[in-house]
């Protein structure tokens, strides 16, 4: 068979699993594509990558190509969110100094109340707080903002690469960080710091990679467009099968990809969290997923919150605002290249963000389909429509 070849970035975290299972146990090739996947040192330079056509499709942070509609961060193209690749699987953790005062006051590290977490944490620091997070248009800065809003705490949010995290924490240079898996058990392996929050915590389904291509690609490729998405979308159900998991951590671990200790990737995959360096362990179900409950479904609803907290923050029209996130959010695409996939289609784009308690079928092209606990820790919902 004669394959295409396409390039594909990454930055090595456990969430680009997806795109690194198409490659490796087959799925891209039986859509008759060869990937040919480049390893990107930062988000800046992997976003430069992708706008300049040195790859034409990448993992990419979801508020990226959100805050490119919004024309900040210096957008000179389009970029088109064509699937979500991971939902949740990113960690908050603090220095030692820190988690020895949050021990002094009581606090459990039960690994799953943001809101007792926070309440704590504003009691445990007297000064400015210095919070590593992977780039300024990431899920770590909102979620981080969102948590930490109004509650007097001055932080200060500082940009480092994900696999420098742990070493920046160890050296002083930052006091917590938000990271993606396995970054945060890595600094908990060097004795830097202690595990506070998994992100799921603040936001039960935060979408944090998507699959993303410049507009003009896309629109140039409809064919090569439609493979890949199948392909990563078949590789994100095998991802979702316990049996393959072992395999998977594995394949990711490897010097070429995410590059870290075999057991951390597999804990962190198995969401068995070690938190500190005493061997504390928190069984997070949900810690990372890629498949199940519309996983990888590119809810307008959920850029449109994105789109919602940038504006807010940089004066910018609200309307517009959404309208211009949503329109990146290429629904008419996943249903069109996924149906014949066998990818069941929700009945909706967009749906209240933080409304589900419990998990919910909902109505989709097959009948029904069962949507997940979404809510944010304060209990607040975002209508996308109501604004």
């Amino acid at each position: 068979m004669n394959l295409t070849t396409l390039r594909v970035g990454f930055v090595p975290l456990l969430d680009m699993a997806p795109i690194v299972i198409a490659h490796e146990m087959g799925f891209a090739q039986a859509e008759g594509l060869e990937l040919r996947l480049t390893r990107a040192p930062s988000w800046s330079s992997l976003r430069d990558m992708l706008l300049w056509g040195q790859v034409d499709a990448a993992q990419m942070l979801a508020p990226v190509p959100v805050a490119m509609a919004l024309g900040l961060g210096g957008a000179v193209a389009r970029l088109d969110i064509l699937q979500v690749i991971s939902i949740n699987g990113d960690v908050i953790g603090v220095s030692q100094n820190i988690a020895k005062r949050l021990r002094h006051m009581g606090h459990d590290f039960g690994f799953s109340d943001a809101r007792r977490a926070r309440d704590d944490l504003i009691g445990a620091v007297d000064g400015p707080l210095r919070i590593g997070v992977p780039f300024p248009f990431s899920t770590h800065v909102e979620l981080v903002s969102y948590w930490l809003r109004n509650t007097g705490i001055t932080f200060e949010l500082c940009t480092i690469p994900p696999p420098r995290m742990a070493d920046a924490l160890a050296a002083g240079e930052i006091d917590a960080f938000c990271v993606g898996e396995p970054w945060g058990s890595v600094a908990v392996e060097l004795g830097a710091g202690v595990l506070l929050l998994p992100s799921r915590a603040i936001w039960a389904v935060a979408p944090e990679k998507v699959l993303a291509a410049r507009h003009d690609w896309i629109e140039d490729n409809p064919a090569l467009t439609g493979c890949l998405m199948r392909a990563i979308w078949r590789a994100a159900k095998w991802l979702s099968v316990p049996e393959n998991r072992s395999i998977a951590s594995d394949i990711l671990s490897r010097s070429d990809y995410v590059n870290a200790p075999l057991d951390v990737v597999d804990r962190a995959l198995r969401g068995e969290m070690v938190i500190s360096a005493q061997g504390d362990l928190r069984r997070v179900p949900d810690m990372i997923r890629f498949f199940d409950g519309a996983a990888s479904f590119p809810w307008r609803s959920q850029a449109a919150w994105f789109a919602a907290q940038m504006a807010a923050r940089n004066g910018l029209d609200l309307g517009r605002s959404l309208e211009a996130a949503k329109a990146i959010c290429r629904t008419d695409l996943y249903r069109e290249n996924l149906r014949s996939a066998g990818a069941d289609l929700p009945g909706a784009s967009e749906k209240l963000e933080g409304a589900l308690h419990h998990p919910t079928a909902v109505s989709s092209e097959r009948g029904t389909m069962i949507l997940p606990i979404d809510q944010f820790f304060d209990g607040k919902i975002f209508d996308p429509s109501a604004h």
